[in-house]
């Protein structure tokens, strides 16, 4: 057991003993926390252009949304759901309106963050340690549920089951089914315990690496509201990252949690058992499968950024060589029409394209193989048998 873990046990009206804990090995876990914390600020000195920061926040936000939808259900694929995120004051329908209110929450918890990051009075002993207030978790559940059809739901409104009403978690698949507490009195009674637990001295001298599954972990374990509570459970656990002073991965944390929605879904059951049979670390299977998608978000974005940075510097040759006249206008087309679509193509299919054959319609074979290998020539692309690369750096 930690020394900074001290158990709050919370005796509720009809669900029993209710514990919040730390529960976890946190020396064990410090390898992966030394691991994101080097990733975290080898990504932080990278010089990032204006340019390449809107275009980072834009992948980062429609990968995330998408994430987090699909995993409650949501039916859009990232293509649509990039659609919606474009312009999402035309969502009409419900599927779009998921879409558009998570875009909500996110720009509610960036505002959040901007906040906390702004205020000294909030900075913990481990850094910006920011509250997470009642109204916060309650203005994100507003912003993801407005306008959704639900029998029960009502945007900012804790739940109240009547007996006949069950609220049940999870499946057989993915660990068992949980029952969360049902009775109001109850829910009212652990949000608030809660709250004051996660804002102890004890909780906000941790690390937010730790903080941050816990909240998540903890706020499902509750499940206040009739809907939403996964969305806004992975909203509250990226606004403490985020609070924290951590920029883009904690949300592509969702995408992270959709690719592995097995292991998303066991956590959740594994820890609660491993609860029940008084093991001293229960939350270590939760906590280290955040920690592992968080390395993996922030390696992704380094890969990523580098690739952004190829690719600016890829089309300032391209543009320079085309005002120098040392490519022509249809070499300077060839490159244009295959940069949005990849880096590696299939030749045989390029020279098919009806934009291909339009260039060279009037022209010789040999015009077009001049062309291609004078690309070769100026390090633009890689010929192969039947294959055309891009050298983007």
């Amino acid at each position: 057991m930690n020394s900074l873990d001290q158990p709050l046990r919370v005796e509720t009206f009809r669900s029993g003993i209710f514990v919040f804990q730390i529960g976890v090995d946190l020396a064990a876990a410090q390898p992966l926390i030394d691991r994101i914390e080097d990733a975290h600020k080898r990504f932080s000195t990278i010089p990032i252009l204006p340019v390449i920061a809107t275009q980072l926040e834009k992948e980062a936000l429609v990968s995330s949304v998408f994430g987090t939808n699909t995993i409650e259900g949501g039916t859009l694929t990232e293509e649509e759901t990039a659609t919606v995120l474009a312009a999402p004051e035309n969502a009409r329908e419900e599927k779009e309106l998921r879409v558009a209110n998570i875009r909500r929450a996110y720009e509610i918890a960036d505002n959040f963050a901007e906040n906390a990051l702004g205020s000294p009075q909030l900075q913990g002993e481990s850094g910006f340690a920011t509250p997470v207030l009642e109204f916060m978790l309650k203005d994100l559940h507003k912003a993801v549920t407005a306008g959704l059809s639900h029998p029960h739901n009502i945007p900012g409104e804790y739940r109240t089951n009547h007996k006949d009403q069950r609220t049940q978690v999870g499946d057989a698949e993915h660990g068992g089914i949980y029952t969360p507490p049902k009775c109001r009195e109850d829910i009212d009674a652990l949000m608030r315990q809660f709250l004051e637990w996660l804002n102890s001295d004890a909780m906000r001298s941790l690390s937010p690496l730790i903080r941050a599954p816990l909240t998540h972990y903890y706020f499902e374990r509750i499940h206040p509201f009739w809907d939403g509570n996964g969305r806004v459970g992975r909203v509250l656990e990226a606004l403490v990252m985020k609070c924290a002073g951590y920029q883009y991965a904690p949300f592509a944390l969702s995408k992270y949690y959709l690719e592995h929605i097995d292991d998303y879904f066991n956590a959740f059951n594994l820890a609660r058992k491993e609860e029940a049979k008084k093991s001293p670390y229960p939350n270590q299977v939760f906590v280290e499968l955040f920690l592992r998608g968080m390395l993996d978000a922030f390696n992704r974005l380094h890969d990523r950024v580098n690739r952004l940075i190829g690719l600016m510097l890829y089309n300032n040759q391209l543009y320079f060589l085309r005002q120098g006249k040392q490519i022509n206008d249809r070499q300077y087309t060839i490159i244009a029409n295959l940069l949005p679509h990849g880096h590696e193509h299939n030749l045989v299919e390029v020279k098919a394209q009806p934009w291909f054959t339009a260039l060279y319609l009037k022209l010789s074979h040999m015009t077009q193989t001049r062309d291609l290998h004078g690309l070769v020539d100026k390090g633009l692309i890689e010929l192969g048998k039947n294959s055309l690369k891009l050298r983007v750096y």
